[in-house]
């Protein structure tokens, strides 16, 4: 913080324009003291170590060293240091790698003044701040992605298997799954060794967490 109790800032863009125009919307806030400005992510790199400001208001795209490689250098020489990514895009990829940088925050550019501000602020807080329409695509792709695994993992294991794991987990003997099969207790023993291997799992109660974590008690009601 500045003598002022001002957050100090810093912008980062390619186009003067912008930077003029990020410049006089934080300072005419009266909450923030602009103390410096960079036009490529090396150029901020280099300003941030001399600077040591507490937001950087930085664009993504830019030539040469673009904004998330300078957000993940600046993060790990000033890790007090707040990064607020702005862009003109909100592609999924580069708001994920944005945030896996280092950065605390995610605004698209030509934002109200008043919104960018409300954005420095939570991000010189250490509070995150992303779009709601990204949040939203971010957790629908995480979620889609949680899906494909569990369908692989269990795509790893045949009918029979399956079949098997589920009647274990949910509470059936080896005894009642043969019974229900039509086969014997000891092939259903060894076809939960099998299973195990495949797994790689030691224990039985190891089976039965991998069967509920991958979805195969989703459709029963487990016996009791």
């Amino acid at each position: 913080m500045s003598s002022a109790g001002r957050i100090r800032a810093m912008v980062v863009d390619d186009h003067p324009i912008m930077r003029s125009g990020l410049r006089d919307a934080l300072e005419a806030s009266g909450r923030f003291q602009v103390v410096g400005q960079a036009g490529d992510g090396e150029e901020a790199v280099e300003a941030a170590k001399e600077l040591r400001p507490d937001v950087i208001v930085m664009d993504v795209m830019m030539p040469g060293t673009d904004g998330i490689d300078a957000c993940r250098q600046i993060t790990e020489l000033l890790p007090d240091t707040r990064v607020l990514m702005l862009t003109a895009s909100t592609e999924l990829d580069a708001v994920i790698e944005s945030f896996a940088a280092g950065a605390t925050g995610y605004l698209q550019k030509y934002s109200p003044p008043e919104e960018l501000a409300a954005a420095v602020l939570d991000v010189a807080a250490g509070r995150g701040r992303m779009p709601e329409r990204v949040v939203r695509e971010v957790f629908a792709a995480v979620r889609s992605e949680r899906r494909l695994a569990t369908e692989q993992a269990v795509d790893r294991l045949t009918e029979l298997e399956q079949e098997t794991l589920t009647l274990f987990a949910s509470g059936r003997s080896n005894a009642e799954i043969a019974a229900a099969r039509g086969n014997s207790p000891v092939t259903v023993r060894n076809t939960l060794y099998r299973i195990q291997d495949k797994l790689g799992i030691e224990t039985k109660q190891g089976l039965v967490v991998w069967a509920v974590r991958n979805g195969l008690l989703d459709d029963l009601e487990v016996a009791t």
